[in-house]
């Protein structure tokens, strides 16, 4: 299998496979949801686009990056949304980096947004596709976010069929910028168990695959059904 690991910004043509990583915390929050009875994520292109799609549909939840604000029903933390109630829901997700990767290949043939959390079952999808190139896009610090890249590097080595030890790949997130602002509150709209949840790896035993549905990019599971009796959660 050959790989790439791009940045958002080095996304010059549409790849074949994207694999798009976001480990703290779009791609933990939304298997979260999925874990917690959702039945599909819109990834908005915006803030407004969000807030307009909650306006002609009030029964989804909208969740965003920071603290939280008028309109939205929560905000992107895996801490915080492990608590909620899903089931059968629409939620519309709008992050800094990680729904932005997403639209930037929506055009690609195959689009699996990935974290630890469901990596391997993201690595077994690859696995099943067989000889595609595939493109990692690492969303976050423009493709230098140590945890995305470490995620990125364990799911491709797990569908290279080495039999990769996730401890080395989870301690280089670990000491990662995003785990330092997080663990320290820089990051508004957190949660003291936020880093821990991000770096759970296999967490779930689905993928979660993003394709286009009347103009909008719809993430869902793809595997086990999520649970929304606090099974999987």
């Amino acid at each position: 299998m050959e790989t790439r690991f791009l940045g958002i910004p080095e996304l010059t043509e549409t790849p074949s496979v994207a694999v798009v990583i976001d480990v703290m915390r779009a791609y933990t929050v939304a298997a979260w949801a999925f874990a917690r009875g959702a039945e599909k994520i819109v990834l908005a292109e915006s803030l407004d686009d969000a807030l307009a799609l909650k306006a002609r549909h009030p029964d989804w939840v909208a969740l965003k990056d920071g603290a939280p604000a008028p309109g939205f029903d929560a905000v992107n933390s895996p801490g915080q949304l492990r608590s909620a109630y899903l089931g059968g829901r629409t939620v519309v997700q709008k992050t800094t980096a990680g729904t932005v990767g997403a639209l930037a290949v929506k055009e690609a043939s195959l689009v699996l947004c990935a974290g630890f959390v469901v990596a391997e079952a993201t690595a077994e999808l690859l696995r099943q596709r067989g000889g595609d190139a595939v493109t990692f896009v690492v969303t976050g610090e423009d493709g230098r976010a140590e945890e995305d890249l470490a995620c990125a590097q364990y799911i491709a080595d797990r569908a290279a069929g080495t039999g990769a030890d996730a401890s080395p790949f989870v301690h280089r997130a670990a000491q990662s910028r995003a785990a330092a602002e997080l663990t320290e509150g820089v990051r508004e709209g957190s949660h003291r168990d936020d880093v821990a949840l991000c770096l759970e790896v296999d967490r779930f035993p689905f993928a979660m695959v993003a394709t286009l549905e009347d103009s909008l990019m719809v993430l869902r599971p793809y595997g086990v059904p999520a649970s929304v009796d606090g099974v999987l959660a």
